[in-house]
């Protein structure tokens, strides 16, 4: 099914737990004459409002800081309140569902509760090995400080854990927002609790397959991926350090499923007697697999890493392995030219909200990466253009033709028409991206 260019076909997930079931999508046929500044979480306000006042889905702050309205916008996890229409194919239908691996309640709305009981688990809590009357100062080129970068903007929506696949195959494993939380702290050298929090932090590393959709997925553009590598290669640096962790409660369950399950046929065989459900093609057959050495209880990969290689063999994997995971993530990104528009298609005299997608490669990832802008266009050949973003806490800035300010509707920021701070919290004025024109096209320098 594909939508006409203004009238956008939305298609929702709806779950009734009265009714039980798998659940189904609803087709809504929806006009969205302006959809540069129309959000996904703009669109079910409007279905509720206009059409079905059933449609449930969570909602807060509306501007990308409070996490609640995490669910999966045309296959890939994302803000409701972040994600303008204009970011997904014009020709294609508008689907929404809720977040993978979480129970859902009521059509888009999902149990949090195992999110954040994994995010307990990891400790998530400052405990400081000194106390200190007077305020810690961290100056701002702390090593430590610009390791961590922007990890500590996570806000808990839970997109990561989402688009993880080892989610769904390791019922104990943290999640990568967990891990990421385990991260800061753990590269705080105030933080008191170290050996517990690596040796919690590492059970679940040992799960990750390094495919980055976390990182992807992220609305503040944290890499779990990085997050968790760095943690690897940190347990490298104190293997001394690390203790044995009793099994998760998970693990546990499986084990107590696995004494009342029947027992294998006896033989000389390290599979165990599962050849023997098929019947052998020879007695030679029946006896073709080696000779059974110390049966592996669960042949995981904490199990193979620190059993079977054993830790020098790891130490050198890992460092290699960690260098090389780790350390191009902390190359700067180079900056390239992004078009933008034809130059006579945006209105002059006005300020304009237009959408901006490119390729972000850094290192061996790259990501598609959608985004608005906000062009001042005075006169021909007279542009500026600044980024949405809110250099406060990152929320979405957006035009205010009434009162002619830039206005960040969270925490009360607004900006002049140069971008510059007239109130509210927002430490400095608005990004200005270096832009040029070539063959009409305004093109913009993003990093």
């Amino acid at each position: 099914m594909t939508s006409q260019p203004t009238s956008r076909t939305v298609r929702v997930f709806r779950y009734d737990p009265a009714e039980g079931g798998e659940g189904h999508f609803d087709a809504y046929t929806l006009d969205i004459p302006a959809p540069e500044t129309t959000t996904i979480l703009d669109v079910l306000l409007r279905l509720q409002r206009e059409q079905d006042p059933s449609i449930s889905f969570r909602f807060a702050c509306r501007v990308n800081m409070c996490g609640s309205c995490g669910m999966v916008i045309n296959g890939r996890e994302a803000l409701a309140c972040k994600t303008n229409v204009a970011h997904l194919p014009p020709a294609q239908d508008i689907t929404i569902r809720p977040l993978n691996h979480f129970p859902v309640i009521k059509d888009l709305v999902v149990d949090m509760d195992p999110f954040f009981a994994k995010y307990e688990d990891a400790l998530p809590f400052f405990e400081p090995a000194v106390e200190h009357d007077e305020p810690y100062a961290i100056k701002p080129d702390n090593q430590a400080r610009i390791d961590i970068g922007m990890a500590t903007d996570c806000i808990a929506c839970g997109c990561c854990v989402s688009s993880c696949t080892m989610v769904n195959h390791h019922a104990g494993y943290a999640g990568p927002a967990a891990l990421n939380r385990a991260f800061t702290l753990l590269a705080d050298e105030r933080d008191g609790l170290f050996e517990a929090r690596l040796t919690r932090a590492l059970d679940s590393c040992y799960a990750c397959r390094t495919e980055f959709n976390c990182t992807e997925v992220c609305p503040k553009q944290i890499s779990g991926t990085r997050a968790i590598k760095y943690i690897q290669r940190l347990a490298l640096k104190h293997l001394k350090s690390l203790r044995p962790l009793s099994a998760h409660p998970v693990e546990e369950a499986a084990k107590e499923r696995a004494k009342d399950a029947p027992k294998p046929v006896a033989t000389g065989c390290s599979c165990g007697g599962h050849h023997h459900d098929a019947p052998a093609a020879s007695p030679a057959a029946a006896t073709a697999c080696p000779p059974a050495g110390p049966e592996l209880a669960c042949a995981s990969r904490r199990t193979f890493l620190t059993a079977a290689v054993g830790a020098g063999a790891v130490a050198v994997l890992g460092g290699i392995l960690g260098t090389a995971a780790v350390a191009p993530t902390q190359v700067r990104t180079p900056a390239q030219w992004v078009p933008v528009a034809a130059l006579k298609d945006i209105p002059v005299g006005e300020v304009s909200t237009l959408p901006l997608g490119y390729t972000r490669t850094q290192a061996f990832h790259s990501e598609q990466v959608q985004s608005t802008l906000l062009v001042r266009h005075d006169a021909p050949g007279q542009v500026l253009c600044f980024s949405n973003t809110c250099p406060h806490l990152g929320c979405a800035v957006s035009w205010d033709p009434l009162s002619s300010r830039f206005k960040c509707a969270c925490h009360g920021g607004a900006f002049d028409r140069d971008g510059n701070v007239i109130a509210g919290p927002p430490p400095r004025g608005l990004t200005r991206l270096p832009w040029k024109v070539e063959d009409g096209i305004l093109k913009v320098e993003v990093v």
